[in-house]
């Protein structure tokens, strides 16, 4: 299966695509280069993904994009309360919308619960909100939570998600 994975990030969705051809993007180069290490036969596209998706939607069988979330969060909205209003970044509706509306094969367009009510109704899992042309079962199986003690380093939290990075950066 060809699949596409947009802000990709280091990876962490892509652990569960083993034996499958996979096409990464990537917009920061740094990021995109750890990626490339902890993955070297795939693909890494250093560039816009939502630029991409909308030139290269059909070449894949699956896609998975995960647009950033700052301006849809509930924390976002909530530390920025006292401040001017903020549009929430469209391009996550705009995605849901080309793919609904054009793409054959199966995807996924993840991304936090909203502030907002959601203009497109999605599935909701943990802390979630995914868009998808296919029911995604809830399996029980919650992430494992993270706690942010003084004390623990990025690289302790990566490494209790499944990744190594202390060779890439040096963090005490």
């Amino acid at each position: 299966m060809k699949i596409l994975n947009l802000y990709c990030g280091i990876g962490g969705n892509r652990k569960l695509w083993e034996g499958h051809e996979v096409t990464a993007v990537e917009n920061n180069p740094d990021i995109a280069k750890i990626y490339q290490d902890f993955f070297p036969n795939d693909t890494v596209i250093v560039g816009d993904a939502h630029e991409y998706l909308q030139q290269h939607y059909q070449e894949f069988d699956f896609i998975w994009t995960s647009p950033p979330c700052p301006t849809h969060s509930r924390m976002n909205f909530l530390n920025n309360l006292d401040k001017n209003a903020k549009y929430p970044d469209m391009k996550l509706y705009e995605e849901i919308i080309l793919l609904q509306t054009w793409y054959k094969g199966k995807y996924v367009v993840e991304n936090v619960r909203s502030y907002y009510q959601p203009l497109i109704k999605p599935q909701e899992l943990q802390s979630h909100f995914f868009w998808a042309n296919f029911t995604i079962p809830d399996t029980g199986l919650a992430r494992k939570k993270v706690r942010n003690d003084k004390g623990q380093t990025l690289a302790v939290k990566m490494e209790q998600q499944g990744f190594q990075i202390t060779n890439f950066y040096d963090y005490k």
